[in-house]
């Protein structure tokens, strides 16, 4: 599949972007109690798939900065952010809602891969990290569509 230099370059400043706010907000990126705000970005793959891989490696650079690096930080969850940005895009194409959309299934996949991982990683039940951590990725997604929401009646931003 060949991409423009146009989307090669969405994807490093999506990815960058994504990166650089995972570490500014490094404090609360992390945990079981986390408050990722560089999730605001993510509702943006409803217009772009190839988001959804800057967003992955995103992922993988922010999170070398993590406490808990390793490979479920470094491999799966950027593995589950892939599929989250792709079935986050499919829904919004096929159902409508664009970034609300979106964001609504991203912030519905990712929360329970954060919480499975943490439940392997440190034995904290889903039952006590799920709920905050879906409140959370709601919250960040909810912000990121009022945001592209925003921006689309000013510029049309994607390809």
């Amino acid at each position: 599949m060949k991409y423009s230099t146009r989307e090669l370059s969405m994807v490093a400043v999506f990815a960058a972007l994504y990166a650089a706010l995972v570490v500014v907000f490094s404090p609360i990126s992390f945990g079981p109690l986390q408050l990722r705000v560089a999730g605001v970005i993510r509702p943006g793959i409803a217009r772009m798939r190839v988001l959804a891989a800057a967003y992955a490696l995103g992922v993988v650079v922010g999170n070398i900065v993590s406490p808990y690096a390793g490979l479920y930080e470094l491999l799966f969850m950027p593995a589950a952010s892939l599929a989250a940005g792709l079935i986050g895009h499919e829904a919004a194409k096929r159902l409508g809602g664009g970034y609300w959309v979106c964001g609504l299934v991203i912030g519905s996949i990712i929360p329970v891969c954060v919480a499975w991982m943490l439940e392997q990683l440190f034995g904290l039940p889903l039952a006590v990290t799920l709920p905050g951590l879906f409140v959370s990725e709601q919250l960040v997604n909810v912000a990121g569509s009022i945001i592209f929401t925003a921006l689309d009646r000013r510029f049309k931003w994607w390809l």
